[in-house]
């Protein structure tokens, strides 16, 4: 379980597909969009990018991304899963508790920057100076390895 139950939306985004198998609780990033309003366009994809370095953050997934067979179970909606290739849920504003951490350990009040795969940093691990800031660390990570972040989505790029 990547995000646990403590955690405030104030604002989300249903607009993307994900076609990938991905746990809950990292940062999505643009992989290909929509035209217009883009609300049922399958080409409209969010995805963990393999490296952050010039992706546009969309949002915190807040859906367990599975691939199973529906002819022989059917999705498990108390664990708010989505089949693979459906629309997803991402958070763009508020707060939520995760351990999709990598790099150095932070502290309440460091800046967040989308790491590899989705993870979140208190450094631009990937973008040399240029990612930018999606949110702030609430808290250090406790024991089991979470911490509270806010988001706060749309960024405004450094120049």
């Amino acid at each position: 379980m990547a995000l646990k139950g403590d955690r405030y939306e104030l604002q989300t985004d249903i607009s993307f597909f994900m076609n990938e198998v991905a746990e809950r609780g990292g940062m999505a990033s643009l992989s290909t969009g929509g035209s217009g309003a883009a609300m049922d366009q399958s080409q409209a994809l969010a995805t963990y990018a393999a490296t952050g370095s010039g992706k546009v953050p969309l949002g915190i997934l807040m859906n367990d991304m599975v691939n199973i067979d529906l002819t022989r179970q059917h999705i498990n909606w108390y664990k708010n899963e989505v089949q693979k290739g459906g629309k997803v849920t991402l958070l763009r504003k508020g707060y939520v508790v995760t351990n999709r951490l990598q790099g150095a350990t932070p502290a309440a009040g460091d800046s967040v920057f989308v790491a590899h795969s989705g993870n979140l940093s208190k450094t631009d691990l990937v973008g040399q100076g240029t990612q930018p800031v999606v949110g702030v660390f609430l808290s250090s990570p406790d024991q089991d390895g979470y911490a509270k972040v806010e988001i706060n989505l749309p960024v405004t790029r450094k120049q």
